[in-house]
């Protein structure tokens, strides 16, 4: 199971024990490894995935593409599935493996870079050279709109990473930040799927975003988008970013109609695409639901699509915990709640940031005295910090004052660094976004 740097002294009191060991049990569960051993099976001439059967006596070459952070485990699973059945493939992920017959290829994230641009240029070639009798399995997880960037005709990669870094400081959503990036990108907003008809495509799914949306996971490579220029241009303005002088004229060229859109549902680039959810944030929970039975406490799973600012969604978990003691809502204590999702932060100074922290440090300032709270990014990165989360109770926060301007620097890990309550995994080979655990005593 994943592990905590110093978990002996985080697990202090037996509600961080609880805490961490759901938490530990829910990245587990959604590592690619098992995973795949899980949905991905082969029989004969037969490749189960879910409940779906592809019939490989009619498959000359089986291609394997795609990337983001789950990418290098779930290419390795299917290198133990199907062997040398698999005839080439490159995956992009940001530590990755020794190639096998699947080639591996570095990329970064949050913010594309040039090694990224080159492992995508791999899997361009890969798939623009495939027939009817073609499969195509791409891997398909969160972190992959950084990890794959192609930048459009006119769209440099100096362009994509400012504005990248522009919409993320400014705290925009996934499905924000994906609309712009799909419109500035040839592989997005369903692009895999256009470039490798007529093929077979079939996605196999680590979703990273809240209601499992297939447009937004990774910006759809395999999936129709709805989004628009127009679409692209109006979050530019809501989040009130000037981004460099090309990409505003690609997005409003394609606005006037100028260019052509990404392929809408009815395109029959998707004649041939299946895509499987094999993984989502309800992997995380309900293992980590399964541990805090086993340990006796009842469950309830609160959502697993809480978004928004981190600091507010805390507080409303705050005031969940604050009812359980007061009224027995909406479950008795001793009881662990659940949720998932992506929350954000606006950031709003120079500290080291991280909604994870700041959810955590929030929270921390007002939890009741019988409450504790893990919560975590599963990917083991908390934004752009290098920890995975932090798990904290009513003592955490010792000097209240100092906990309100760190989180009003942004700051919230250079609060919780001193106070044994940051979690640190390293990357743990997955991403199934967000996973909170509180426990109420």
């Amino acid at each position: 199971m994943v592990s905590f740097e110093n978990e002996g002294r985080l697990a202090s009191t037996r509600g961080r024990e609880t805490a961490l060991d759901c938490v530990s049990a829910g990245i587990d569960a959604a590592r690619p490894d098992r995973v795949v051993d899980e949905t991905v099976h082969l029989d004969d001439d037969g490749l189960h995935v879910g409940d779906a059967t592809y019939d490989l006596s009619n498959v000359d070459r089986i291609l394997v593409v795609g990337g983001g952070k789950a990418a290098d485990g779930v290419a390795t699973a299917l290198e133990d599935v199907l062997g040398e059945r698999i005839d080439a493939g490159a995956v992009v992920t940001p530590e990755p493996a020794e190639s096998g017959r699947i080639e591996r290829w570095e990329g970064d994230h949050p913010v594309p870079s040039q090694a990224g641009v080159e492992g995508t240029d791999r899997i361009l070639d890969l798939v623009t050279e495939t027939d009817d009798r073609t499969l195509v399995l791409a891997i398909i997880t969160g972190g992959a709109s950084a990890l794959l960037p192609s930048p459009a005709e006119g769209i440099s990669l100096d362009d994509l990473q400012t504005t990248t870094d522009a919409l993320l400081d400014a705290g925009a959503e996934i499905g924000d930040l994906n609309a712009v990036r799909k419109h500035l990108s040839t592989i997005k907003g369903g692009g895999i799927a256009e470039l490798s008809a007529p093929a077979r495509v079939v996605g196999l799914v680590f979703s990273d975003v809240v209601g499992n949306d297939l447009s937004v996971i990774a910006s759809g490579p395999t999936a129709p988008d709805e989004s628009t220029y127009e679409d692209a241009l109006d979050v530019l303005r809501r989040y009130d970013v000037d981004p460099p002088a090309a990409v505003r004229d690609r997005l409003e060229q394609g606005a006037a109609g100028n260019l052509p859109e990404t392929p809408r549902p009815a395109d029959p680039a998707f004649d041939r695409v299946d895509n499987h959810v094999i993984a989502d944030a309800f992997t995380a929970i309900e293992a980590a639901q399964e541990v805090a039975h086993e340990r006796g406490y009842d469950t309830c799973i609160l959502s697993s699509s809480v978004r928004g600012e981190a600091r507010e969604a805390a507080l409303t978990h705050v005031a969940v915990a604050e009812e359980m003691d007061s009224t027995g809502n909406p479950i008795e204590s001793p009881a662990v709640l659940l949720s998932g999702g992506e929350v954000t932060v606006t950031v709003r100074g120079d500290g080291v940031g991280g909604p994870n922290a700041e959810f955590a440090l929030a929270a921390a300032v007002d939890l009741p005295s019988s409450t504790t709270l893990a919560c975590v990014d599963t990917d083991g990165y908390d934004g752009s910090s290098d920890f995975a989360g932090a798990v904290v109770d009513a003592d955490t926060v010792d000097d209240v004052p100092a906990a309100h301007r760190a989180l009003a620097n942004s700051n919230a890990y250079g609060f919780l660094g001193g106070r044994e309550a940051v979690l640190s995994t390293g990357a743990t080979g997955t991403n199934v976004n967000d996973l909170r655990v509180m426990v109420v005593e």
